[in-house]
């Protein structure tokens, strides 16, 4: 709560506002009364909090980009073009960020001009000092990348106003039904949007708490100016949410209390009308971003693998690190904002939270839990994973490091883990080519794939089963809480009426949690907000879900109203489940083409055919380099004298050409589930975590096991091949 100074300010703030309002002076009777009217300080005291609850939910990362947005505009100050200007400010009020858009645009002006001067330098200066002359790739890079970066960067307010955007949308069908309900037994749209923001979580409860304090602090004179000017800033993507909300306006002008509700009802039914009909046309526009998409992360920069081998030896001067710049850095994040884009056409939906963040007692789920000498040991799983990864990336880099310590091979085997080989081009030792060596690289995708993967699935695994079983509650609960309804409908107080619906739903996981509710009143008292939220003992936590927790947080604010009132709200929470259930089924009966094809790509296609192929290259690079010298020595084939048969024509080891593919699978493993989860799930980050672990390590696996099994055939049929030219080229 806001501290006592502040209560005080704003005790002193509406007592000369009454005062300046009735013309004289309040006396000190009138001062008592309206300095302790606890509706009035609740509301002042709980807009306070606006702003220690902004800071919680930005994440960090935006604190410092306001920071540096600030320093930036005292440094030098630019004015964007007066189009440009409007659409930033917009955008910079929709994300909460405290700058101005000449900070942004400044920002995004030096960091360009730094990143330029950075490029210039390494490009020219380091590049002639390493390899006495000038990387032109590089330097164009640099500049390429610096122009990407200004344009993100002057655009950043946007890209974050949407990421807040998306997220808000997945609430905005709830934040409707929470200030719907409220309004049906109190007709204050104050109080029904404090109550919604009580609530929901995420970006929509901290846009309702800046509604609320825009009020306080005198921006605008009335809740109803407030609301009005927040709701302009959704107009152009979700007009629903705002024709919703003014139908909830206009319910407080109405003179019958019949036609009041149905009006309120009304606004419920718009919004659930029009967020089905918006994902039916999402569902069906979405298969040709989804093959665009495909086919530009992955079938066609798995095409040019096959190709590359061939092309580049046409090429002069290309190295490993150029291949890996496209095919790890370029490709992921063309691919990554192409997905990003896909996902911020998603309609309004209903998504998950994370059950930790609701309930602080599961938090404990995201560490690693073992069990050693009888004692539960908790640690965080990013310390393992961490291990992990050092010991896979230096198995990975010891080719480099044992060339490095000055070890060389004796003689050249099938499986050298160094096959090192003299370059007369260079003038030194290029490789490593040895077959060992292109097996270890195997370690680097794994280094990321494992290690990620193992993070992610140990942090989720426990808390997704626990969410798991309560999908068969929330199954039962629409039907479960009309019957609670309809007991609350008849008179019988709430302490009653769950333990009559707990016989009625006996056998069901349903009445499980009226039963348990039931024991905590009768047996240990408690009264029905602890016997479902108690943290020690409360029904909840049997039953983690957010359903059934927003539902009963609104139970228990209409119950202190009356029974019947609280009827009608179970009654309407129980339409409301049906509802969005009755959405979300009908968008994965839709979706169930892409979201299969999609997963065959992320499990089997993707790991495999690119394993294959970095296989096949291998053989290649064997025969290229083996046949070579024995060329160069007999000139026993007549036209073939000179023939540059250079591995890849530009001595590109297999050990690089995979650890650049492997990281690149894993790259794309990754923001293909991103895409999977948002499109199927929108906005649940559990899940989303859960997919990661999951998929990372079963496609890395996959990927490995397949890349090793094809490189080894390959080769000794390769070997084996060579040695039967042998005797001819002799």
């Amino acid at each position: 709560m806001a501290d006592e100074k502040t209560l005080k300010k704003l005790k002193s703030k509406y007592i000369k506002k009454l005062e300046g309002s009735l013309g004289n002076e309040l006396n000190k009777d009138e001062k008592e009364r309206y300095s302790e009217d606890s509706n009035l300080m609740q509301s002042a005291a709980y807009s306070k909090e606006y702003e220690d609850f902004k800071k919680e939910l930005m994440p960090k990362t935006f604190s410092l980009y306001e920071s540096l947005a600030k320093q930036t505009e005292k440094i030098f100050k630019i004015k964007p073009q007066a189009k440009e200007y409007e659409e930033l400010k917009k955008h910079i009020d929709i994300s909460h960020l405290e700058i101005s858009p000449e900070g942004a645009l400044s920002f995004a002006i030096l960091v360009t001009l730094a990143l330029t001067v950075l490029g210039i330098f390494l490009s020219v200066g380091v590049a002639t000092l390493l390899f006495e002359k000038m990387s032109t790739f590089f330097l164009l890079f640099f500049i390429a990348g610096s122009l990407f970066v200004f344009f993100y960067l002057k655009r950043l307010p946007v890209y974050i106003a949407s990421s807040l955007r998306l997220k808000a949308s997945n609430n905005m069908v709830l934040c409707i039904f929470y200030v719907v309900t409220y309004m049906r037994h109190t007709s204050n749209l104050e109080l029904a949007i404090k109550f919604a923001s009580d609530y929901l979580t995420g970006p929509i409860a901290l846009d309702l708490k800046k509604v609320l304090w825009d009020v306080e602090t005198e921006k605008y004179d009335t809740i109803k100016d407030s609301l009005d000017a927040y709701l302009e800033s959704w107009q152009d993507w979700n007009p629903e949410f705002v024709e919703s909300f003014h139908l909830i306006e206009s319910s407080l002008y109405e003179g019958s209390e019949k036609t009041r509700i149905d009006t309120l009802e009304k606004a419920l039914d718009v919004i659930l009308s029009e967020t089905y009909d918006k994902m039916l046309h999402y569902a069906h526009n979405l298969k040709s971003p989804i093959t665009m998409l495909h086919m530009l992360g992955i079938i066609l920069p798995i095409l040019g693998l096959v190709i590359l081998p061939l092309a580049v030896n046409f090429i002069e001067g290309v190295k490993w690190f150029h291949i890996a710049i496209l095919y790890n850095v370029t490709i992921p994040i063309v691919v990554y904002l192409l997905g990003k884009n896909i996902l911020s056409t998603r309609p309004t939906g209903y998504g998950e939270v994370d059950i930790a963040e609701e309930i602080p007692e599961f938090k404990k789920y995201h560490n690693l839990n073992l069990s050693i000498l009888g004692k539960s040991v908790s640690f965080s799983s990013i310390y393992t994973c961490i291990i992990i990864a050092i010991i896979f990336m230096l198995i990975g880099l010891s080719p480099v490091i044992i060339h490095l310590a000055g070890v060389q091979e004796a003689g050249s085997t099938t499986f050298s883990i160094l096959g090192y080989v003299y370059d007369s081009n260079v003038g030194k030792l290029v490789g490593p080519f040895g077959l060992g060596a292109a097996l270890l690289s195997l370690f680097f995708p794994l280094t990321i794939g494992i290690s990620l993967g193992i993070y992610y699935y140990t942090r989720t695994k426990d808390i997704i089963k626990i969410r798991s079983q309560t999908k068969k509650l929330e199954d039962e609960f629409a039907s479960g809480i009309f019957q609670l309804g309809n007991r609350l409908g008849d008179g019988a107080p709430a302490e009653v009426a769950f333990g009559k619906t707990a016989v009625v739903t006996k056998g069901t996981q349903v009445g499980s949690f009226f039963l348990t509710v039931s024991n905590n009143i009768q047996g240990m008292g408690m009264s029905v907000q602890d016997a479902i939220f108690n943290s020690k003992t409360g029904a909840i936590k049997l039953f983690p879900s957010s359903i059934i927790i927003s539902s009963m947080k609104v139970l228990v604010q209409s119950i202190k109203k009356s029974p019947q009132i609280s009827a009608n709200a179970l009654m309407n929470i129980s339409r409301y489940i049906k509802e969005i259930n009755r959405v979300n089924e009908r968008l994965k009966d839709l979706l169930a083409d892409i979201l299969s094809s999609m997963s065959s790509q992320i499990n089997f296609m993707a790991p495999v055919i690119a394993g294959i192929v970095v296989g096949i290259t291998s053989m290649i690079s064997n025969i290229l380099g083996k046949l070579s010298p024995l060329l160069e020595q007999q000139e026993a084939v007549e036209g073939f004298s000179g023939f540059d048969t250079d591995i890849f024509g530009l001595g590109i080891p297999t050990y690089y050409f995979q650890a650049i593919v492997g990281i690149y699978v894993v790259q794309i493993i990754y923001i293909l589930t991103i895409m999977y989860n948002g499109i199927e799930n929108g906005e649940d980050k559990l899940n989303e975590q859960y997919l990661l672990g999951k998929y990372l390590l079963r496609s890395t696996l996959t990927y490995v096991i397949v890349t090793a099994i094809v490189m080894i055939f390959f080769n000794l049929v390769a070997d084996s091949v060579i040695g039967g030219l042998l005797p001819e080229v002799a």
